[in-house]
């Protein structure tokens, strides 16, 4: 039966944006190849760590939402654990619950914006 999951990783600052796309891409296409079905990938951009991680005070986060086999998401989590290129990675299973209600809600309406009319 397969279920929706989210992975959050870090990727090394060191990479260029070609090659944080190209390394995001790479992960993407393992949920592919397993059978799994990629929703999203949110690259969110180079940002400072909580604490040193391997002599790194910052890193790119990606955010990726996918739906695969519990199978298929072990073997993502234990290849991004063997990629040198990605610093720490956080998967999570999600409540279906959760994302029924999150589907059902109405759109969050706009922030109220700053600039004052003309």
């Amino acid at each position: 039966m397969k279920t929706d999951y989210e992975v959050t990783y870090i990727l090394r600052p060191q990479l260029e944006e070609a090659e944080v796309d190209e390394r995001s891409n790479a992960i993407a296409d393992l949920v592919n190849r397993s059978g799994g079905e990629v929703r999203t990938i949110e690259k969110l951009g180079k940002k400072r760590l909580a604490y040193e991680i391997a002599d790194l005070r910052e890193g790119v986060y990606v955010v990726m939402a996918f739906r695969s086999e519990a199978a298929a998401a072990r073997e993502l989590e234990r290849q991004l654990r063997l990629n040198e290129d990605v610093v720490r990675a956080l998967l999570v299973k999600l409540d279906p619950r959760i994302l029924a209600a999150a589907a059902a809600a109405p759109p969050a309406p706009p922030p109220p914006s700053n600039v004052p009319a003309a």
